[in-house]
């Protein structure tokens, strides 16, 4: 790439990077610890800089999936062109970083969605229905299935007499899902493996019956070792557990937020970087948005829409995590603020027996506005800057 074509290329370099500033101080930055600090398990300031560590390493293992679809998925016909990709980029930054500023959470993935199938079709390229009918799908899921499933736990944790048990059980769940997770680091050069495939591999049964007993041990360790930990201290177990579910929805969403900023460039690099360095680079995007721009967020979040304490922090963060891992193993580009936002109004409403649980009905109303419009406002944008400069130059 030389002359022109690789001035372009930096740009949309620079777009993708600012891209990833902005994720991280909003969506990935912000939401997975939210919970935590509203519940006062862990500070602002220190949610925002375990988070960024975090969404790195999840960036790096898990980012694949996502970034490939974003990046070739969402247009048939053609590749993004490096104008398209700086257009679509700059477009959805330019979005998501007004919402951090003004203290709202637009829809990450709405945004860079919208952006690039815009441009894609201002381009000439054709749309890919199968592949939207899926991202719509899981968009309109995301508030029924998160929200009804925190609900549900917020309402049953509210025994306490009952808590000492299904506490850890709830843990042995998570443990489960975190099983069967696919790491890179743990596969060969082309394909990624899950703990549970590990350890039945270990001894010597690779297969669906010897998977299915390491998750069962996995699941069990994890919930043992909770009941333990929560042993005449419960709050310290449900303290120490809310902990460990913000760090995996954090990991969770350094795997699915760094698509939605490299995956337009990977057209434009056609294999000539490796996939691991773009991803790395797009992860430590996000570690510098966390760790400059999160907190505001992280206090909107956790402060403005909803008092939780811990029992139903645990209650947002457990649907959070399980619908982000979908997410990322079926590569659809999903919005963080999305999940987190339902699954806290869930169990926000699971206090008086729905009657709202401080949950502010105006500020529900503005954010799922915002959302819509950011696809709405991100689609026509970027198509109608990509048709000007084109028919300039």
């Amino acid at each position: 790439m030389v002359g022109a074509e690789a001035a372009t290329f930096v740009v949309a370099a620079v777009a993708s990077l600012f891209m990833a500033w902005a994720i991280g101080a909003g969506s990935s930055g912000s939401t997975p610890f939210a919970p935590a600090v509203g519940a006062n398990a862990i500070t602002v300031m220190r949610a925002g800089f375990v988070v960024g560590i975090l969404g790195l390493a999840g960036a790096v293992f898990q980012g694949a999936n996502v970034s490939e679809a974003v990046g070739g998925d969402l247009i048939v016909g053609m590749p993004l062109s490096p104008l398209a990709a700086t257009i679509a980029l700059s477009t959805a930054a330019l979005l998501v970083a007004a919402g951090v500023f003004a203290g709202y959470p637009i829809a990450t993935a709405f945004t860079v969605t919208g952006a690039v199938v815009g441009t894609g079709l201002a381009m000439g390229g054709g749309p890919a229905w199968p592949k939207y009918q899926q991202i719509a799908t899981l968009w309109v899921l995301t508030p029924f299935v998160g929200g009804g499933t925190a609900y549900v736990t917020a309402r049953s944790l509210r025994d306490t007499a009952h808590e000492r048990v299904l506490v850890p059980a709830l843990a042995g769940g998570v443990g489960a899902i975190t099983a069967n997770i696919e790491f890179a680091f743990l596969g060969g050069p082309d394909a990624a493996r899950s703990i549970a495939w590990s350890l039945a591999s270990v001894a010597g049964t690779p297969s669906l019956v010897g998977r299915g007993a390491a998750t069962l041990a996995v699941a069990a360790a994890v919930a043992g070792a909770l009941y333990c930990d929560s042993a005449g201290n419960a709050s310290r177990g449900q303290r120490h557990f809310l902990l460990a579910l913000g760090g995996l929805v954090a990991f969770s969403a350094g795997g699915s937020q760094v698509g939605l900023a490299v995956g337009p460039l990977l057209p434009l690099i056609g294999g000539e970087i490796p996939l691991p360095y773009v991803l790395s680079g797009g992860g430590v995007g996000l570690l510098v948005g966390s760790w400059t721009g999160a907190p505001r967020m992280i206090k909107a979040l956790s402060q403005d829409y909803s008092s939780l304490g811990p029992r139903r922090s645990i209650a947002a963060l457990i649907p959070s995590f399980a619908i982000a891992q979908s997410a990322v193993f079926f590569g659809i580009p999903v919005s963080f603020n999305e999940i987190i936002v339902s699954a806290i109004i869930g169990s926000g409403y699971a206090a008086a027996g729905g009657g709202g649980g401080g949950v502010s009905g105006r500020k529900m109303v503005v954010t799922v506005l915002a959302w819509v419009a950011s696809l709405v406002v991100a689609f026509a944008a970027s198509y109608g800057v990509f048709a000007a400069v084109s028919a300039v130059m």
